[in-house]
């Protein structure tokens, strides 16, 4: 094979290899500009549910089917506007796509329990984390626990994939994010201090956060109600938030002003103003 003649710099003649050099210089540039549209297709944003969403899809759990408004049925249990809000959210879009769920009313301090079909399955008080706010801080659940500060022992608030699993001591738990080591358990006993089991008993719920961001439940409940419910395998768990709005955690829309006539009855009678 006879070598390639040097290149003249100076020469504006193209080389004998380089007659194409333009139109693949033009062919490159297309190729690029493909490869970027591509590129900015692929770093949109996703939503704070995509992980989720992404989850159930590989699980081959069905989507949610055509929107209908349902009430979620509290049965005779006490619950916030909030939670109920929530509820009625899931249960209209079937978000949570007939998996059994789990509402949690971080500024009450109470967890509902429902099967599949949005049946109230049970509910009591839980203990949540010592600091308020709804966002874990970024790596929490590799770092230790005594090096956790009191501001950073948040329950965060959010939709999550709860799962069955166990802690390091062999006890069967609900990872609700496995992340960020946050978990439903039985109430934890170990520091007499703390008065756990006390702050679980007492009507009020301003002693119901202590813990370092899980959800500590009476042990009857636990037992009766949520364990068997995850023994089954995944379910869903909703936080309410304590600080953010439900549109800004979960995309609900504003709740409408009331009516007059809404208004009215919520006092001594209907029609009272």
């Amino acid at each position: 094979m006879t070598p390639e003649a040097p290149r003249d710099p100076t020469s504006t003649a193209p080389s004998p290899a380089g007659k194409n050099d333009n139109v693949l210089e033009w062919v490159n540039a297309g190729l690029m500009g493909v490869a970027t549209a591509l590129l900015c297709l692929v770093a949109q944003p996703t939503s704070p549910n995509y992980r989720e969403q992404q989850t159930l899809q590989a699980w081959g759990v069905p989507a949610p089917a055509v929107f209908a408004q349902r009430r979620l049925d509290f049965a005779k249990e006490e619950a916030s506007a909030d939670v109920r809000r929530l509820g009625d959210w899931v249960v209209s879009r079937n978000d949570h796509r007939g998996l059994p769920f789990v509402l949690i009313d971080k500024p009450r301090a109470h967890v509902f329990a429902f099967d599949g079909t949005g049946r109230l399955l049970g509910s009591a008080p839980a203990l949540l984390g010592s600091a308020r706010g709804d966002d874990s801080v970024p790596g929490i659940g590799e770092r230790r626990i005594a090096d956790i500060l009191p501001s950073e022992r948040i329950t965060p608030a959010g939709r999550f994939v709860g799962r069955p699993g166990r802690n390091a001591a062999g006890e069967d738990i609900v990872w609700v994010d496995y992340q960020a080591a946050v978990s439903m358990h039985r109430v934890r006993t170990t520091n007499p201090r703390e008065r756990r089991a006390q702050r679980l008993a007492s009507p009020g719920i301003d002693d119901n956060r202590i813990s370092y961001g899980c959800i500590n439940l009476p042990p009857a409940f636990y037992d009766a109600v949520i364990s068997p419910m995850f023994s089954r395998g995944r379910a869903m768990v909703y936080l309410v938030p304590d600080t953010r709005s439900l549109a800004e955690v979960f995309g609900l829309p504003p709740e409408p002003a009331p009516t007059r006539l809404a208004q009215a009855r919520t006092n001594d009678g209907p029609g009272r103003p």
